[in-house]
């Protein structure tokens, strides 16, 4: 028995119909993936629930818009990128690099000092990774922790599917290059 994809179990007719607890599964379903997102490219917790926040507003307003419902996610990162860019464009610059994910324990480690050498070293990647350019760091994002596919980047971005391959190259280039110039454990140091 084969199960149909997440994509066509999502109720985005009923939504586009009005529907409000279809809204709420949507919302459900996207919420935290949308944040981690925002969050990754915008660096700023409050900034980050105000731009998701505004992306559902936009994607209730314009689900009309939408031509595919199997494209909803992708439609509506989108929109969160749209509005990621429109921050960057009126801040003239970056936000600061804000709070870092926090390292949570796991009691299955024995030794705290790993624990406390893996989170310096998760931040210093992350550091990393904000250094790069907007454009690139989205990409990054979207392909590595949303995994998304190139051509749905491109739909997300609005970037053509070349320029797409293109950042990520560099992305992944440059963040190569600095791993070199400074190794995990001299990143934590």
């Amino acid at each position: 028995m084969s199960s149909a994809p997440e994509s066509e179990l999502l109720p985005v007719a009923l939504a586009r119909a009005g529907d409000s607890d279809a809204w709420h599964r949507l919302l459900r379903r996207y919420q935290l993936p949308l944040f981690t997102f925002v969050q990754e490219l915008v660096r700023h917790e409050a900034t980050s629930f105000d731009l998701v926040q505004a992306t559902f507003v936009r994607a209730v307003r314009h689900i009309g818009t939408l031509r595919d419902d199997v494209r909803f996610g992708s439609w509506l990162f989108g929109i969160a990128h749209q509005l990621c860019v429109q921050h960057w464009r009126r801040s003239g610059r970056e936000q600061p690099l804000g709070d870092l994910l926090d390292a949570t324990p796991d009691d299955n480690v024995p030794d705290p000092r790993d624990l406390v050498l893996r989170a310096e070293q998760g931040e210093a990647l992350l550091a990393l990774v904000d250094a790069l350019p907007p454009p690139q760091r989205a990409v990054l994002v979207l392909h590595v922790l949303e995994e998304f596919s190139l051509e749905e980047i491109s739909g997300i971005t609005g970037a053509p599917l070349g320029t797409v391959k293109s950042r990520l190259h560099h992305a992944k280039r440059a963040l190569r290059e600095r791993l070199q110039l400074n190794p995990p454990d001299a990143l934590a140091t």
